[in-house]
């Protein structure tokens, strides 16, 4: 029997059921920018990659990492992660692992021989890389793929530069930052080790580049003025470090005091403690007031590091130091109390930070120096044309990250630049903030702990300090993203929506709203666990 032709229409062309008009309000979907890929200094898309991750696709995880950084399994190691400071789950009860789950995908990659893709184009541009560090090979990384023929110089015998010769290898495993490197390599980047360059604009004239980037590390140790005798054994703390990658190791003795309060000088004791010498580090202000990382504190005073807080080094002698004890006012200052101690002491390392060497760039007209950096526009061009720089070489925070996230930037500039073209970077979305989650849908998932050498070993050998996750705790940290502003369709709005007005678009296409039906009564924005929903006012 037919049915009346009265039901056999799509009930979506009745004009009653159309209920859209009574809104004041409708519901749209938006991205928001996840607080960690704000924080990132390399410009990771964070939450993207984890996405990958959390569904155990970790070759397009990584994939998607490298994207914008080609050094996961170093990063994953040797990076402050101050991402994780950022991270709206911190709130909830401890931010996600990025770190450990960044250095678990690196390791798999080498791991599993992952590759980059091949370079097909060719633009016939020619760019000067000096500095094989990690400002220097992240921009040779972005400007190969972007099909420029690259050439890398630096005066070192190893790829790495300052994380070579300024991380030591309980920290960053020699196999794991030489295999990282020459990933690079094999995308036909060209390299010339033992190569110095002495004058930029010569290099450039010789073999005929179209640019440069400039990329050398902070090398030199600064120095400050101690009395000392002739007999008194001082050295740099970059020295001593430098000199852990030849084969003749440095000859400390076995007291040894460390004159500084940052990471360097954290790393230079660290490694005495493991030549068996028994070091002590010097400095002027408390705990507090240090620029080391706390835990690298931690970790040195657990491997019996002693520090001398408070104390700044007067004079130096055949077998001894003197110093005097300090105080803090009322800003912060050290200032002395003329109360002295004397201290055994085999050798002093100074570990007061490090300065660049511009001789490079003598004569280079247009290029304006200050405070032992060079200046730069918001494009990373020097005041010459065509002459780039970053990393050390330029204002900014010294660490690796922000390094490599100078190699992408101006390797974007650089690009076009040699097509006459301008380079904006595209705009950013609103941050996703805590106050937008519905953190109620969030499971309780407590953080995963990476597991530490022990302490003996700790002392003794270079063994690798810090461990990585395994795939089944990768796995649960990757999980334990909130996808802060950015819909991973776990289908609520679909759920919750009273009037059927969710459409599902398909995996991998998130959902879109049909507005004849929302009445915009608000209840999928407010059961929203991310924060990709926002109501905004009815069009009139």
């Amino acid at each position: 029997m037919e049915k009346p032709f009265a039901i056999t229409l799509n009930p979506g062309s009745s004009l009653a059921n159309h209920t859209g008009s009574w809104r004041t309000e409708r519901p749209v979907y938006v991205d928001r920018l996840p607080p960690c890929n704000q924080q990132c200094p390399a410009g990771e898309d964070i939450q993207g990659w984890l996405f990958h991750a959390e569904s155990g696709d970790y070759e397009t995880a990584w994939r998607h990492l490298t994207r914008d950084n080609p050094f996961p399994a170093i990063m994953g190691r040797v990076c402050y992660h101050t991402c994780e400071g950022a991270c709206n789950r911190g709130k909830i009860d401890s931010p996600v692992g990025i770190n450990s789950v960044e250095r678990f995908l690196g390791d798999e990659a080498l791991k599993q021989g992952w590759t980059f893709a091949p370079v097909s184009v060719n633009s016939g541009k020619r760019v000067l890389v000096v500095g094989a560090g990690p400002s220097g090979m992240s921009a040779a990384y972005h400007l190969r793929r972007l099909g420029h023929h690259v050439t890398v110089q630096d005066a070192g015998p190893f790829l790495g530069g300052m994380m070579r010769f300024g991380i030591p290898k309980y920290r960053l495993p020699r196999d794991v930052l030489e295999a990282e490197m020459q990933r690079i390599v094999a995308l036909g980047v060209e390299v010339k080790l033992n190569s110095r360059v002495d004058n930029i604009l010569e290099s450039m004239k010789t073999g005929k580049f179209d640019a440069a980037f400039l990329a050398v590390g902070a090398h030199i140790g600064k120095r400050a003025y101690i009395p000392a005798g002739d007999t008194a054994r001082i050295v740099d703390a970059i020295s001593v470090l430098r000199s852990m990658e030849g084969e003749e190791k440095p000859m400390l003795g076995r007291r040894v005091i460390v004159y500084g309060g940052g990471n360097t000088a954290i790393d230079v004791a660290r490694t005495a403690k493991r030549m068996g010498a028994d070091p002590i580090i010097v400095y002027r202000r408390n705990r507090e007031k240090a620029p080391a990382h706390d835990f690298e504190i931690e970790e040195a005073l657990q491997e019996g590091v002693m520090v001398k807080w408070l104390s700044t080094i007067k004079q130096a002698g055949e077998s001894s130091i003197t110093i005097e004890k300090m105080v803090l006012d009322d800003k912060g200052f050290p200032q002395p109390t003329g109360e002295f101690e004397t201290m055994e002491a085999d050798s002093v390392v100074l570990a007061l930070g490090q300065d660049v060497d511009l001789g490079l760039l003598d004569g280079v007209p247009g290029l304006e120096v200050a405070d032992g950096v060079v200046k730069v526009a918001p494009n990373m061009m020097t005041g010459h044309p065509g002459i780039f720089a970053g990393g050390d070489m330029v204002p900014a925070e010294r660490n690796v990250t922000v390094a490599i996230g100078h190699g992408k930037k101006a390797a974007r500039h650089i690009d076009a630049w040699l097509r006459s073209a301008t380079h904006e970077a595209p705009k950013k979305h609103e941050v996703a903030t805590f106050e937008r989650l519905n953190t109620w849908y969030y499971s309780d998932a407590p953080k995963t702990v990476q597991p530490m050498l022990d302490i003996i070993r700790r002392q003794s050998t270079f063994d690798e300090v810090q461990g990585g996750l395994d795939e089944t705790n990768a796995l649960f940290e990757a999980r334990r993203c909130l996808s802060c502003g950015n819909c991973f369709e776990c289908d609520n709005c679909y759920g919750v929506c009273p009037d059927n007005a969710v459409i599902k678009l398909g995996a991998g296409k998130r959902f879109e709203f049909n507005y004849d039906y929302c009445k915009g009564c608000g209840i999928c924005a407010a059961e929203c666990p991310c924060g990709a929903i926002v109501m905004e006012p009815e069009k009139l």
